[in-house]
């Protein structure tokens, strides 16, 4: 037993208890900025792997519209090619490609 009277360890314990709220707001804190820095890295991540891919835009007209993966004038989310898919579907003569002339995806496929 503590040699403390009552009134004593009350207060001590009360200031415990407001530095330890204090402690877990400042953790939640951190926390919640790190879950927000996570979750932009997934955004980049994300984004920078679309970039790195292309999306082919249905046919109107007959004529498909090739987009880089992150170009936002057509907003497929999904269908996204690799370099060697896309390359397979220019060189395939019943299909007529035209490239986005905003992103300009010709440029990805050069090397």
């Amino acid at each position: 037993m503590s040699d403390l009277p009552p009134e004593e360890r009350l207060s001590k314990q009360r200031t415990l208890r407001e530095w330890l709220a204090w402690q877990l707001r400042t953790t939640d804190a951190t926390i919640r900025t790190l879950e927000a820095e996570v979750e932009q890295a997934k955004r980049q991540a994300q984004r920078a792997h679309a970039e790195a891919r292309w999306k082919l835009e249905p046919a109107r007209d007959r004529r498909s519209v090739l987009h880089r993966g992150g170009c936002g004038i057509w907003k497929g989310e999904h269908g996204y090619l690799e370099r060697r898919e896309v390359l397979e579907a220019l060189a395939d003569e019943t299909l007529v490609v035209e490239m986005c002339g905003v992103c300009r995806p010709e440029a990805g496929l050069r090397e």
